[in-house]
């Protein structure tokens, strides 16, 4: 399940919110939907995010936190949760639908963060998920409640601040056992070290939290002023600053206008360049780094050189956040903030050019990485796409949206099909493209590439018939007259055809079409002749399998495949480099020395792990079961086969397609050798393997046995399925723990699910075993 230490991770200490949170984990327990509600600013993420690490242990499954703050269709909301829980759609399968199949049988804590904006499409998801998935427990955070049947609402208070005026016994006896005063406290110490509350400064700042409504990120940016003014100026300009109330729309709840007042206030104690910097990045969605800043921000307000300095101002102010990834440095904005930007860029005239400059780095951005893709900066271009995911999707949605821009988005998403594809975007790729397609000219100058792109992610689906569709228009476009140039070729013709040919080469090998091998041999002769060692590997690939396993010529396919390893090698180039490591030993498991195989498939996965889980792991997970078949270590195979089987489900496809030989042969082997309930055993514990804790079971790098372990169910399922094994019916289940027999059926369905059993007596025999 998604990792929660990076979803839930803080920078800065948390205050505060004990009873609150002793609240909500109250709620969870009575409902299956809470929804926190709020103004914005008052802490409804940072509160959430502390219940989630408290209440982890008690959901099997864990907790998957999805931010919707950089979401800005609802439609896209699902394949936004099917991202964050690492699944790949299947063709044809809807993505509410895949993620409901997911969240069926699991025992998870979902946490929908910042759903106002989105408050439909939020609601119909946590409907969906209440209706059809019982084991499931929903918890929301908005500014408005998801109004649904059996929802609990939380509203989230200001933090506690003195009541009465400065000098009154409230304020002063122990004024930093509030709360807010505490949270004020603390941020100014980080600005200014050794900052603490004194007689002198303690009436000034118990009256900027009171005026600020205890409001956490009021109080914040407040205290971060104080490395330009002492408590006492901060009074002293609060009252100018909250006359600006009387420009905020009278509707709006009064915590809420004062926060827009604070957000005004801390917009004014900028310098021009930093409130141009501040409107100009309010573009971006997610988090940017400096280079993007740079490109977007810079111009006449702001000199490109003076742009570090401006973003470390608003580093100073609290109005960006540091984000930490490896060798480069990140900033966010809060949302708040961003959205604050956005209106006064819009109120300027100058949200659409912004936005246009930030599409055109975003244009830039994919072109460099496409162009450097095969070669020893590859790790790091996968690692910063990942990062600006939600750059590249906020870029091609203005797109769609502003009139005559939708052309862009046919080269930025026709580039990088196989970060698209290894990371399980191809759905949303395709998705992309196609709404582009449908707007853009017939005779656009990117059609030929978009439509064969397309037709790729089409076929990584299986959705073979819509592919071929798509090639058939890709071929008469590429081959036929330009209009205004019916004489003179297109340019990159050639190219543009081996492309459409090797994206045939790819379907008729999933149908195993014997035609697989000439179609892909001819379209790496055509990327070779052109210098184009990035295209020429794939095919590569693909003729190299097909002539020595399908065929027989083993030596053939080895050459080739020799020859694809040898050209990643040469140019430093990591993921096709995995693959040809697979493909030969595809051929040599089956065809050769099995411990060359061994080997091989060992470097290969190894390469994989630098890139990050993603499609290549099941290929070689279940290579690894192959190999201790061969090598007669069958439970090891079995336990392999069972932590493939997961990652299979979880990128949408299946071995029984993808490497239906290998696959059946190896497995029926290796059960054969076992006996079926050993088999189920030891697959079953492998079924429930962590991704990476599999990878690491199939290098090597931990000892046997992890069939042997129980851990694999909740604390209450284990429970039960002693009892099974014991013999008892679901009704004595039921009686004997004083739960429904309804719920007890659930629990035995969902042990059933996670071993991947389909009878009460496969649990028996498992418990038996992992318990002797």
């Amino acid at each position: 399940m998604v990792a929660l230490v990076d979803a839930l991770g803080a920078t800065t200490s948390y205050i505060g919110r004990r009873r609150e949170a002793a609240e909500v984990r109250s709620a969870l327990g009575e409902s299956r939907l809470v929804t926190l509600v709020g103004p914005g600013g008052v802490g409804k993420t940072r509160l959430v995010k502390s219940v989630a690490a408290q209440v982890a242990g008690e959901f099997g499954d864990g907790v998957v936190f999805i931010g919707l703050a950089e979401l800005r269709e609802g439609d896209r909301l699902p394949y936004l949760v099917a991202t964050r829980l690492g699944l790949h759609a299947r063709s044809g399968q809807p993505a509410a639908e895949m993620v409901l199949d997911h969240l069926r049988d699991r025992e998870l804590l979902v946490i929908l963060d910042n759903c106002e904006h989105l408050v439909d499409a939020a609601a119909a998801f946590a409907a969906e998920v209440l209706a059809e998935c019982p084991g499931v427990v929903t918890l929301a955070t908005s500014r408005q409640s998801l109004a649904l049947a059996g929802e609990r609402v939380f509203r989230v208070p200001p933090l506690p601040v003195p009541s009465g005026p400065a000098d009154s016994a409230d304020a002063t006896a122990e004024p930093a056992r509030f709360d807010g005063v505490r949270l004020f406290v603390e941020r100014a110490a980080e600005a200014v070290p050794g900052f603490e509350l004194t007689e002198d400064n303690g009436p000034a700042v118990i009256q900027i939290c009171r005026s600020l409504d205890g409001l956490p990120l009021a109080i914040e940016l407040a205290a971060a002023r104080v490395r330009s003014l002492s408590p006492a100026q901060i009074v002293e300009r609060l009252p100018r600053s909250l006359r600006l109330l009387t420009t905020s729309p009278r509707r709006a709840p009064e915590r809420q206008r004062t926060l827009r007042a604070t957000i005004e206030w801390s917009f004014e104690l900028c310098s021009p360049a930093e409130k141009a910097v501040w409107l100009h990045s309010s573009v971006f969605a997610g988090s940017f780094d400096l280079e993007a800043a740079e490109h977007v921000c810079a111009g006449t307000e702001v000199p490109r050189d003076a742009v570090l300095d401006t973003v470390e101002g608003l580093l100073d102010k609290s109005v960006l956040m540091r984000i930490d990834h490896g060798r480069v440095v990140r900033y966010r904005m809060l949302e708040t903030l961003r959205e604050h930007g956005q209106e006064l860029l819009e109120q300027a005239g100058e949200l659409a050019r912004t936005a246009r400059l930030h599409r055109d780095w975003v244009d830039t951005l994919t072109a460099a990485a496409d162009a450097a893709w095969a070669g020893p900066e590859q790790l790091d271009w996968i690692a910063r796409l990942r990062h600006e995911h939600a750059n590249l999707r906020a870029a091609m949605e203005w797109c769609l949206a502003e009139p005559g821009e939708a052309g862009a988005v046919l080269r930025i998403a026709s580039r990088l099909d196989e970060y698209w594809t290894y990371f399980g975007h191809s759905v949303e790729c395709r998705q992309w493209l196609d709404r582009a397609l449908a707007v853009t000219a017939a005779d656009h100058p990117d059609r030929v590439k978009a439509l064969t792109a397309c037709a790729l992610q089409a076929v990584w689906h299986l959705d073979l018939e819509r592919a071929g569709a798509r090639l058939d228009e890709a071929e008469r476009l590429a081959r036929g007259p330009r209009p205004g140039a019916e004489h003179e070729p297109r340019p990159g013709a050639e190219v543009a055809s081996a492309f459409i040919t090797y994206v045939r080469s790819l379907a008729a090998q999933i149908r195993t079409d014997p035609g697989a091998a000439e179609l892909a041999a001819s379209a790496a002769a055509t990327f070779r002749a052109h210098g184009d060692v990035r295209r020429e590997l794939h095919p590569l690939w693909i003729y190299g399998v097909s002539v020595g396993y399908r065929r027989g010529d083993v030596e053939e396919g080895r050459r080739a495949l020799r020859r694809m390893l040898q050209l990643t090698e040469a140019c430093g180039e990591t993921r096709y480099r995995a693959m040809a490591q697979f493909g030969l030993a595809y051929l040599e498991v089956e065809r050769g020395d099995v411990e060359v195989a061994a080997g091989l498939a060992h470097r290969s996965l190894d390469n994989l792990r630098k890139i990050g889980s993603g499609s290549g792991t099941a290929y070689l997970l279940d290579a690894h079961a192959w190999i201790a078949d061969r090598q007669g270590e069958h439970e090891r195979a079995a336990v392999l086969f069972g932590a493939a089987a997961t990652v299979w489900r979880a990128i949408g496809s299946s071995p029984e397609i993808a490497v239906s030989g290998p696959h059946l042969s190896h497995k029926a082997a290796a059960r054969a050798a076992l006996g079926a309930d050993a088999f189920d055993r030891a697959f079953a514990a492998g079924r429930v393997m962590p991704g990476e804790e599999a990878v690491r079971y199939a290098l090597g790098e931990t000892g046997p046995g992890p069939a042997e372990r129980p851990a694999i169910l909740t604390r209450r399922e284990h429970e039960i399925a002693e009892l099974v094994a014991a013999g008892l019916s679901n009704r004595e289940i039921a009686t004997k723990l004083v739960i429904s027999q309804r719920t007890a059926a659930t629990h035995v369905q969902n042990i059933l699910a996670k071993l991947g059993f389909h009878n009460r007596a496969q649990i028996a025999a498992w418990f038996a075993a992992s318990s002797g």
